[in-house]
């Protein structure tokens, strides 16, 4: 997108196209006006027009620019916060509730999926949270327990089970999880795209939100080629944040990410590498995560940026960790590379946040886009609908504030996993 083939990489090359969209032209008026054409948008504005409300969705760039179209496409159930450390944080009422809702999110993008048939190479074989040294299977261990005293379906894998569905011997167990599975991200949010047009929804893409102001009881949602006069704003851009909303991307802490997709494995070794299709992720600190595409191409990445001497420090990294996961791939070849930004919120859990009257939002998702921001915007639409109030809502109501030495962490994000992969897997 906008001429870069590191912001989309794979998914850009292999996603169906988006409905035809333009900018917003001169004044239009609208029951809800959606800000952000990513999952929580598209979800809101979806779910908002199947139910007779007349939407017009405004985005900057173009549908799934920031993370919705950059991410590894693992559909992950609940977030990296510990579930029973979600009631200290939350509260007992919204931490429980929190969980109920993420734990059954992936069900949503789900039916979604197959109720508007959208083609985004879905699997629905489970994810594998893969332990790395002693450590890291008491980690999946508590987490398991913690989850299946509320009924989960998880599952501890012994380390030879881990082997035979990841197809290395690196791990000393995974935590199974058949709630949870992978799509391909941008056709994800394109397909949502293409079921919000057809109920009815206006899409207007590079249409940056310039202002926004309250006129005669209604607010007026301005661009540099228009408006729109609308009674509820639905502000879903999260991480990528510019604006009138940009206070949303400020509370967040970018964290760069990155991944490298192979060219298309041959069938002994689709055979021997994640038969099962799962998307994996591990329990280091410095996390790596890897998944196979319906094409058999492996998608293996971590934190870190692909800009200047990132480039190739990462991918130099990428080479040796591969090798030493997969020692049967040989020298295989990169066929993309890309990278983007998660926002990461000081206690890694998202955030609700009425900037206005009738001004609402979701934000904040620390790498769990796809699920959370897809319930989400369900729940926003829901709520915006009159049938969910806000002492209903699974997050409490909290003001935006800026994060404490974003610049300087942001910074030391980037250079510190540069560091670590300029060492790391070197046998």
């Amino acid at each position: 997108m906008l001429n870069d083939p590191r912001s989309h990489g794979l998914w850009e090359k292999t996603a169906p196209p988006p409905p035809a969209t333009g900018p917003l032209a001169g004044d239009v008026s609208a029951d809800v006006v959606v800000v952000g054409g990513g999952y929580t948008g598209l979800s809101s504005a979806l779910h908002l027009a199947e139910a007779g409300t007349r939407v017009v969705l405004l985005e900057a760039n173009e549908i799934g620019f920031g993370g919705a179209g950059r991410n590894v496409g693992l559909i992950n159930a609940g977030m990296w916060v510990m579930p029973d450390d979600l009631p200290g944080v939350l509260g007992p009422v919204h931490g429980e509730r929190l969980l109920e809702v993420l734990g059954n999110a992936p069900k949503l993008v789900m039916a979604l999926i197959e109720k508007h048939s959208i083609a985004c190479e879905l699997e629905r074989d489970g994810t594998l949270h893969c332990a790395v040294g002693p450590e890291g299977l008491k980690e999946i261990e508590e987490r398991v327990r913690q989850w299946g005293k509320r009924g989960a379906p998880v599952t501890v894998l012994d380390a030879g089970e881990t082997a035979r569905r990841v197809g290395s011997s690196a791990y000393a167990g995974a935590l199974l999880d058949m709630r949870a599975g992978t799509l391909q991200p941008l056709a994800y949010a394109r397909g949502l795209a293409h079921a919000a047009a057809k109920a009815g929804v206006l899409i207007h893409t590079g249409s940056s939100v310039i202002a926004a102001e309250k006129n005669a009881g209604r607010w007026i949602v301005r661009t540099a080629g228009g408006s729109v006069g609308a009674d509820w704003i639905i502000v879903a851009t999260d991480a990528y944040s510019t604006g009138p909303w940009e206070q949303v991307r400020n509370e967040q802490v970018h964290l760069p990410y990155f991944n490298f997709a192979t060219v298309p494995l041959g069938d002994n070794l689709r055979k021997s590498i994640l038969p099962g299709r799962e998307g994996v992720w591990d329990t280091k600190e410095i996390l790596s995560s890897f998944r196979m595409d319906q094409a058999g191409r492996l998608v293996f990445g971590s934190v870190g940026a692909l800009r200047n001497t990132g480039l190739t420090v990462h991918k130099s990294w990428a080479r040796r960790s591969l090798k030493q996961l997969f020692p049967q791939l040989g020298d295989i070849a990169f066929e993309s590379e890309w990278y983007g930004k998660i926002g990461m919120t000081d206690n890694a859990l998202p955030r609700f946040h009425r900037f206005a009257p009738n001004v609402v939002g979701f934000s904040g998702y620390n790498g769990r886009g796809i699920a959370p921001g897809t319930v989400f915007g369900k729940i926003l639409s829901d709520h915006v609908l009159g049938q969910v109030s806000e002492a209903d809502l699974p997050l409490p109501l909290t003001d935006p504030r800026e994060a404490s030495f974003r610049a300087l962490k942001e910074m030391w994000y980037e250079a510190g996993a540069q560091a670590a992969h300029f060492v790391g897997a070197r046998v």
